[in-house]
């Protein structure tokens, strides 16, 4: 991931924690918070999809890129969330965490294999 992505999550962190802790917040107080804030944004984005799906009568149909900036919001909670948990080594966590778990789905010569069903 691009430094300067990264520079500005490590700031977000940073300010955020600096905000909660003068409002007394402990630190796994903190950190619960900017999870839920995760979970906020996941419904968020499932309500742009049913929405650009056109499946809620009682609203008007959306455009598939309300969709794509609530994924983005979720994406960039849940960085600075790791970064609040992990300040010091966020980056390369993510990194490790990241290999491991698509090491089963990279394999090599893969791009030729169908990708694996999602769970129902």
């Amino acid at each position: 991931m691009h430094s300067t992505v990264w520079d500005t999550i490590h700031r977000l962190a940073r300010r955020f924690n600096e905000h909660d802790a003068a409002l007394g917040l402990n630190q796994e107080e903190q950190w619960s918070l900017q999870v839920l804030k995760i979970a906020e944004g996941t419904g968020e984005a499932s309500q742009a999809v049913i929405g650009a799906r056109g499946t809620n009568p009682r609203k008007a149909t959306a455009p598939w890129e309300d969709t794509h900036a609530e994924v983005a919001d979720v994406v960039i909670t849940a960085l600075v969330a790791l970064a609040r948990m992990r300040p010091d080594d966020a980056t390369e966590y993510l990194d490790r965490h990241l290999a491991a778990k698509s090491a089963k789905f990279l394999l090599p010569g893969s791009a030729s294999v169908p990708a694996p069903a999602e769970p129902a």
